[in-house]
């Protein structure tokens, strides 16, 4: 999508209409929030209350995306013996996520399923060598009752979730969800591009928000990147060259 279309224009606007408010109300755990994926006060319960769905006490593989507003969730999924995959920030190389396995930590679980340390503790693994997920956790900077999120605009979440789609990992069965700060959950509509990723499950610190049936994806839309972001994430380019394939 352009960032000169009008969706995109509507996107940007809600991000910034949703930042500031946020940052009015201070829910920032770590200070402002402008720009990021929030790391929101009530996190750590968001988390719980996640922990206690049926879905996620079901699920055996895990895929979560690596900010800080998702850190409980991380480890407690790696704390409940889940396999865990954490994607490397900006799919910055052509093995596009950590593999933390709860049976072979050589450190504890909120260092091996940190953002900024998994690197030191965990191994980077392909689509190809992947097991099919469970529960799918991204973080959004706004999300409404339909499911429909956007993050802070890089578009990493989508491409992450086509990479998968494209390997067969994700299913309808699935699970796909977003934990928030209330103040985040919107009434707004959000414009939809059909390589946008839903959710199925939203997550506050105070409840559980069960949103109506959504698409999957199904592939990479490679209609919709740009080449400058091609170039930019290894695991694209070799994909798009025929080399190293899901």
């Amino acid at each position: 999508m352009s960032s000169s279309s009008p969706d995109a224009q509507a996107k940007n606007h809600l991000r910034e209409k949703m930042w500031a408010l946020l940052d009015a109300e201070n829910i920032g755990r770590t200070g402002l929030v402008h720009g990021k994926i929030p790391n929101f006060h009530g996190a750590d319960q968001a988390a719980q209350l996640l922990s206690q769905h049926p879905g996620w006490i079901a699920a055996q593989i895990v895929k979560a995306n690596p900010d800080k507003a998702q850190a409980e969730v991380r480890r407690a999924a790696v704390e409940a013996g889940k396999l865990l995959y954490m994607a490397v920030p900006k799919i910055a190389t052509e093995d596009p996520f950590y593999l933390i396995d709860p049976q072979k930590l050589s450190t504890a679980p909120e260092i091996a399923s940190s953002g900024k340390l998994a690197a030191q503790h965990a191994p980077r693994t392909h689509p190809e060598r992947m097991r099919p997920l469970d529960v799918i956790v991204c973080g959004s900077v706004a999300v409404n009752p339909n499911g429909v999120r956007i993050g802070k605009g890089a578009g990493y979440s989508d491409i992450e979730m086509a990479l998968l789609a494209q390997a067969g990992l994700v299913t309808d069965a699935t699970l796909v969800v977003t934990t928030v700060h209330s103040l985040q959950v919107t009434d707004e509509p959000i414009p939809e591009s059909e390589h946008d990723v839903s959710v199925d499950l939203i997550v506050t610190p105070e409840e559980v928000i069960p949103c109506p049936p959504r698409r999957r994806p199904s592939g990479i839309h490679w209609e919709s990147l740009t080449e400058d972001k091609v170039s930019a994430i290894p695991i694209l380019q070799a994909l798009r060259e025929g080399g190293r394939r899901t």
